[in-house]
């Protein structure tokens, strides 16, 4: 059998939704794969896959130190029991408490920074400290990936981590076959509609959790007024409400505007494909991504995006070809594009579609990725 590998995240949904091809290729080749995160209804799946899954409590907007060391001890526990090869770790805490908790427990471990989030996007005290333990963290980590150059850049100019150690891939990959190309939505009126005509009725779809920091209430300014001046236009949201993050937006505002009629609010799914599938455009007003997933599955399945002109967005859009880019923070600016796309022929966003497509099958499909992971595990000494 070869060696093990552990996976640690904030959630197992990330993990399976994520790095589910890294997975199942590790898998095949013999490798047993542990996941740890906090309890969801993801684990489940994961240990049908064949992961040997280990829950671990950890709050994802917690900034009590106790809580944090009692988090690195629970994973050092973990590690020294699990006794894995190598530990890879994502997100914040683990990305910092799990790549402290191996140096302790003598395992290599490799971060993945999948996002800077607030503590890049705000200046406090909080974000301060947390610099300085990416700093701590990443001294004794093997290797430290980055999914957009300004991520890097910020980390190596910062001096949080040598770059040396640092190794920027094109996102975690997106599994083509999975995320196929989609028909073209049907119109309830296609008979009667001309082909260089715009979609009517015509679906906009904003994936991510209710954030701030996602650009959700410049979205729902812009569907507010162009909800007016065209009532065909749907603005559609799929994404988690009330979650644990300093600039989460509540269900109860949710509810508020669905009630308005400036949104519909679909929820959240184990499959973003169908509502893909039913959108004309995908839509990602954020402030700062990684390297935005949900992008790149809307335009693995031919969908023209549109999205701010900030790291982790501007990588996956070429503009004005694959999809539009906007300044962030400015809804006014959001509104007059999403009112041009939804004023561009059906032709036209096809061709966007398909010009997407074809960029992620160039730059992002998830072998590139799955080929890193590889080539770690044969890096490690023969006694792992």
């Amino acid at each position: 059998m070869s060696s093990p590998v552990l996976l640690c995240s904030n959630t197992f949904w990330s993990i399976y939704n994520f790095r589910r091809g890294p997975i199942a290729a590790m898998l095949a080749a013999g490798h047993p794969v542990h996941v740890a995160a906090p309890d969801d209804e993801f684990a489940l799946k994961l240990a049908q896959m064949g992961c040997v899954v280990h829950r671990v409590p950890m709050s994802a907007k917690g900034q009590n130190p106790l809580q944090d060391l009692g988090l690195m001890w629970r994973l050092y526990r973990l590690y020294r029991q699990v006794r894995p090869a190598v530990i890879f770790h994502y997100t914040i805490k683990p990305n910092i408490y799990g790549a402290i908790a191996a140096r302790f427990a003598r395992i290599p471990a490799v971060s993945m920074t999948t996002g800077l989030g607030y503590v890049f996007i705000r200046e406090s005290l909080t974000t301060r400290l947390a610099r300085q333990l990416y700093r701590v963290a990443f001294r004794h980590t093997l290797e430290n990936w980055f999914l957009n150059v300004e991520d890097h850049r910020a980390f190596v100019d910062g001096g949080l981590v040598a770059l040396a150690k640092t190794r920027l891939l094109p996102g975690e990959g997106v599994d083509l076959t999975h995320f196929a190309r989609a028909p073209w939505p049907s119109s309830a009126a296609a008979s009667e509609t001309p082909p260089d005509a715009p979609p009517s009725p015509m679906r906009f779809l904003l994936i991510a959790r209710l954030l701030r920091d996602k650009g959700v209430m410049e979205y729902v300014e812009a569907a507010r007024t162009l909800r007016a001046e065209m009532p065909h236009l749907t603005f559609q949201i799929l994404g988690a409400a009330d979650v644990e993050n300093p600039t989460a937006i509540s269900r109860a505002e949710v509810d508020a505007w669905q009630r308005e009629g400036v949104i519909e609010y679909l929820g959240t799914t184990g499959d973003v494909r169908p509502f893909i599938a039913n959108a004309h455009c995908v839509v990602l007003p954020s402030y700062r991504e990684g390297l935005s997933r949900t992008l790149l599955e809307a335009a693995a399945m031919g969908r023209p995006l549109v999205a701010t002109d900030v790291p982790g967005c501007r990588d996956v859009i070429d503009d004005g070809v694959t999809g539009h880019l906007v300044p962030a923070r400015d809804a006014s600016a959001l509104t007059a594009c999403l009112r041009r796309t939804a004023l561009t022929p059906s032709t036209s966003l096809k061709q966007m579609g398909d010009a997407g497509r074809a960029k992620v099958a160039r730059e992002f499909d998830e072998h590139v990725v799955i080929a890193e992971y590889f080539r770690i595990l044969g890096s490690l000494p023969a006694s792992c």
